[in-house]
């Protein structure tokens, strides 16, 4: 039987997003744009090459407060141009 995300979380929690995306200075703030409409905050978010450098990987910790907001940046992040997936 499939368990759903939030079975398993107790909000609130920490909830990490890893935003794969074309490699342009702009991915990153716009991840934190996106982000700040949902979730206000201070963020630094973690940014890793792909080995070719064409993707950037960036990682962006939220204290997620419910699973509507957890889906919900799910689907504004995947809908970001430069994104090419949402883990």
């Amino acid at each position: 039987m499939k368990t759903k995300l939030n079975e398993l979380l107790e909000f609130p929690c920490p909830f990490t997003y890893k935003v794969m995306g074309v490699a342009r200075p702009e991915l990153v703030d716009d991840v934190v744009e996106v982000v700040q409409r949902h979730a206000p905050g201070d963020y630094i978010p973690e940014v890793k090459p792909s080995s070719k450098g064409n993707y950037h990987a960036v990682s962006i910790t939220i204290t997620a407060t419910h699973i509507e907001q957890v889906e919900a940046l799910y689907e504004e992040l995947g809908k970001i141009e430069m994104v090419r997936m949402v883990l």
